[in-house]
């Protein structure tokens, strides 16, 4: 966990110069792994709120989605009774609400996680429009422009009705903080800020929900990576484990199945579980959910190759799906030749192009559990032709890592 002053250093972020990827304060690679912490500004008193804190960091998390006047139209008031705007006037924000507000951020501050603050939802248009985004959005970027840990997050429906005060919601935020911190749009409930804003200046990166259409995420995810100029993309809202609104069971498996698709299609995660915001009594135990733990796998994963951040999504790797169902598959390698990355999101086999541009006369293919991490050799080989692998038996999920030796 990193102290108060590590996580400081850590941002504010910034986007690489490739557009691919994040990077901290020292140009830094980051790696977004992604929680919704929707209420965490409003639901929760402190301690609680530590408790959350304490736990997504050690999970390995990095980032926390949170909405800073709760979810709903911004009448809800926090857990002492205090509404964020006096008369539910954004243009008289309530001291009171802020100063919570203020505690929460400074703990994820210390607690080292970056926090993707929302400051409007398409369900308060009513509330702040183009007459008052402007000024809102400018006196929330000031009181928080000294924070390093933050990003901006907007929440409009995906239609050019919402174009003008998403502007001006821009505009107020990059007056407020003179731009020092990255802005995002995750249109709710239409999928992708692409769809409609990737040529807005400030929009520093896509956002995509895909919601229960988890058939959509790979599809999408490669479609914001191919355009140009090329902005990172956020897999920001899937299906939540535990969530009974999808027409399937969310288990741990579809968890790992949404992480997996997203990272090596080139984009970047964040996960979500229907306890966390919507608080039934027992919300506590779904800090220990089993999806949650295991993405910490995937983090892993990824920071222990050379490079990560150079990742490079690469379908044809596969080069024939012989048994299984071929779209829960997805591959990717390193720009410079060393490893690949192919995960199989059920049982499987397949035939793996092994003559890439390799660094090394033999490669070395190991099995690595998303559940647990545990490895299993799958020999070595020479850089060439195909080879076929099949998933060890009573895998639900696997991950083949190919390295050059």
């Amino acid at each position: 966990m990193l102290s108060a002053s590590a996580a400081a250093e850590t941002g504010p972020l910034a986007v690489s110069p490739s557009g691919r990827y994040f990077v901290d304060r020292h140009g830094e690679p980051f790696c977004w792994l992604g929680d919704t912490q929707w209420e965490l500004c409003r639901a929760f008193g402190l301690p609680d709120v530590d408790l959350i804190l304490r736990s997504r960091a050690s999970q390995g998390f990095t980032v926390l989605q949170v909405m800073l006047t709760g979810v709903g139209d911004g009448s809800e008031p926090n857990v002492a009774g205090d509404t964020p705007w006096v008369d539910h006037d954004p243009g008289t924000p309530n001291e009171a609400y802020f100063r919570h507000a203020d505690a929460v951020l400074q703990l994820s501050r210390e607690r080292g996680l970056v926090v993707a603050l929302g400051v409007f939802h398409q369900v308060q248009a009513s509330r702040l429009t183009t007459a008052n985004a402007r000024p809102y959005a400018q006196w929330v970027a000031r009181r928080y422009r000294e924070r390093p840990n933050l990003i901006w997050s907007v929440y409009p429906r995906a239609e050019p009705d919402s174009v003008p005060v998403v502007r001006e919601l821009a505009a107020g935020l990059q007056e407020g903080d003179a731009g020092a911190h990255l802005i995002t749009v995750h249109p709710d409930p239409a999928p992708a800020s692409s769809s409609f804003l990737h040529n807005e200046p400030w929009l520093s990166f896509h956002s995509i929900q895909t919601w229960a259409h988890t058939d959509l995420l790979v599809p999408m995810v490669t479609h914001d990576y191919a355009l140009a100029p090329a902005k990172p993309v956020v897999m920001a809202e899937g299906a939540y484990e535990a969530g009974p609104e999808y027409g399937f069971e969310v288990t741990p498996l579809w968890v790992r199945r949404q992480a997996y698709w997203t990272y090596l299609a080139g984009g970047h995660h964040s996960y979500g579980h229907n306890d966390n915001w919507r608080l039934p009594p027992t919300w506590r135990h779904s800090l220990e959910a089993p999806g949650a733990a295991q993405l910490g796998v995937l983090r892993e994963v990824l920071l222990g190759r050379r490079e990560w951040w150079r990742l490079v999504p690469d379908q044809s790797l596969i080069a024939e799906c012989e048994d299984g169902d071929p779209a829960l598959n997805v591959a990717a390698r390193s720009a410079s030749g060393d490893w690949c990355l192919v995960y199989l999101g059920g049982p499987a086999t397949v035939s793996v192009r092994m003559d890439g541009a390799w660094e090394g006369d033999t490669v070395r293919a190991s099995w690595i559990a998303p559940t647990s991490s545990a490895r299993e050799s799958a020999g070595a080989s020479a850089p060439a032709g195909t080879r076929r692998f099949s998933t060890p038996a009573g895998w639900e999920d696997a991950l083949l890592l190919l390295e050059a030796e």
